[in-house]
């Protein structure tokens, strides 16, 4: 049986698609096939996918956490405490004794603060959800200030709701690094980016393993965790992209859980007694994304035209039944102002009026660029086939989803099918990355969704300011839906659905915790029977 254990997770680190047949994973071991080739880098401060975040999780403690069941008191991290200042601009938190890193070392208010002036200076993707707060590269070091080993304190520019400004802290960027660590493999000033890029520094209940891109990442557990030591010993994401490989795989017990299964293919589960699948509501959605220095797109009515020309509910009652509903606003089902309108279907005819008033009445042709692999392509499929419908030629483009996300992030594509998910629990964080562009230029102090779109928008960009500084929940609710009135019928984004994440396991998995993210999923509590 040893030889079996040991055979399967040289396998696993691999990528092997071929294991000895029912060679089940080892008791103390989780074995994911996940779709993984989408991280970047394993860097917090860096770290922006779905993927990495649920790693993030698993490896670094963060100062508080988003409470699920109860959203408006948030649980305690390695801050046990904190206190907002009478005039709403500073934040003072007690920072938990006897934490380690991984390293050994004790964790302190300081690295806390490290941590966090360390993402502002390096300013990569996330950096904007702790900046928005007035802090730069330049003020910072005062702004967020550690006045002794277990008090951080954490200063505005002005004065928010606290729900926002703790929301925010409690996103992955502000995770703890141990600086100690850091610093002592930082070069030429990168704050140890570099070496943060493939190896771990966090105090949580497992630390880096291995990654090896687009084949495998290995956690291992760390036994002196604060909380607990973690049930796993180990925790494998083995990336497999193929859903009938994920599939046949789970059967023979060769993973333990499959997370990309198509909605066929969970139906086909339910009569299996040694399979569980719990369906996770998500605040993911997937939308269209067109870029708007491409010629047809800069027109309202092409736009139109284009959300007129998808069958939503066509793809929801097929390969997306079990994965997600239908949902045509960029605020999730769930989230303070909400709507649930859907005013866009599959018509033909209005979207060839819409194309003539626009100019283009026969129709032109364009590229999509998605990740390949399911539903993606399928997606992208259905698309191509309805656009054809009005003299829209579409040619679909398929890479990694690293591949994918880089050339989005550098505008290098004319659309796109994107996968978003909030950053923390606050309406801002999607009206912020769906409409506001601060500076359409190429070096603007954050590259929203907004940005990448190249969709020039002072006006909405001021409504947004405005709408995350309103104290009133009323009206900061209105506000809100006006913005995704806006947004949906005249931006560059077609919103389509809302995921389901369906988590399809061996039934002897037990105790993993699935949150409205992956930011807030955690498995140092699971275990096998």
């Amino acid at each position: 049986m040893r030889t079996i254990f040991r055979g399967a997770i040289a396998a696993i680190l691999l990528g092997c698609a071929v294991l000895p047949a029912r060679a089940e994973t080892p008791k103390d071991t989780l074995v994911q096939a996940y779709r993984i080739d989408d991280i970047i880098s394993l860097d917090p401060a860096e770290v922006f996918e779905f993927s990495t975040t649920e790693y993030i999780n698993q490896v670094y403690d963060r100062l508080i956490y988003y409470n699920a069941q109860d959203p408006a008191n948030f649980l305690p991290g390695i801050a046990e405490s904190w206190t907002v200042a009478d005039d709403g601009k500073s934040y003072s938190f007690k920072i938990r004794d006897g934490v380690k890193f991984h390293s050994g070392n004790p964790l302190t208010a300081e690295d806390a603060a490290y941590s966090i002036r360390r993402a502002i200076k390096l300013n990569l993707s996330p950096a904007f959800i702790v900046g928005q707060f007035g802090l730069t590269a330049e003020n910072v070091d005062t702004m967020v200030t550690a006045p002794d080993a277990r008090t951080l304190v954490f200063r505005t520019d002005k004065a928010y709701a606290p729900s926002f400004v703790l929301n925010c802290l409690s996103a992955t960027v502000s995770s703890v690094v141990d600086s100690k660590v850091v610093e002592a493999n930082a070069k030429n000033g990168d704050f140890g980016h570099e070496w943060l890029n493939t190896h771990s520094a966090g105090s949580g209940p497992y630390e880096l393993g291995g990654w090896k891109p687009n084949e495998s990442l290995v956690m291992n557990r760390f036994d002196d965790y604060w909380r607990g030591k973690p049930g796993f010993k180990r925790i494998f994401f083995r990336h497999v992209l193929d859903p009938t490989s994920q599939l046949l795989l789970l059967q023979k017990g060769d993973v333990d859980i499959a997370r990309g299964l198509t909605g066929e293919q969970l139906d086909s589960l339910k009569s299996n007694p040694d399979v569980t699948v719990q369906e996770v509501p998500r605040g993911t959605l997937w939308y269209l994304s067109m870029n708007t220095q491409t010629e047809p797109l800069k027109k309202v009515e092409v736009r139109q035209a284009l959300k007129n020309l998808i069958d939503y509910q066509g793809m929801a009652d097929s390969f997306m039944k079990g994965l997600a509903v239908p949902h045509e606003n960029f605020l999730p089902k769930g989230f303070l102002g909400a709507l649930d309108d859907m005013p866009f279907k599959l018509d033909v005819d209005k979207a060839k009026q819409l194309l003539a008033q626009g100019g283009y009445p026969n129709g032109f042709q364009i590229s999509i660029d998605v990740p390949n692999g399911s539903p993606y392509l399928e997606m992208a499929q259905s698309i191509q086939a309805t656009f054809a419908k009005a003299g829209v030629e579409l040619q679909i483009i398929a890479s990694d989803d690293k591949q994918q996300t880089s050339k989005i992030r550098s505008r290098k594509y004319q659309t796109a099918i994107g996968r978003w998910g909030p950053d923390y629990q606050d309406p801002h964080t999607n009206a912020q990355n769906f409409g506001m562009n601060l500076d359409n230029g190429e070096n603007p102090p954050m590259k929203t969704t907004a940005w990448r779109t190249s969709w020039d928008i002072p006006e909405l960009t001021k409504q947004t300011e405005a709408a995350v500084l309103e104290t009133d929940t009323a009206k900061r609710q209105a506000m809100y839906a006006d913005l995704q009135r806006q947004i949906r019928d005249t931006g560059p984004y077609a919103f389509m659905f809302q995921q389901v994440e369906a988590v399809a396991a061996r039934k002897n998995v037990q105790g993993l915790v699935w949150g409205p993210g992956t930011e807030n999923d955690f498995f140092w509590q699971g275990g096998k029977q």
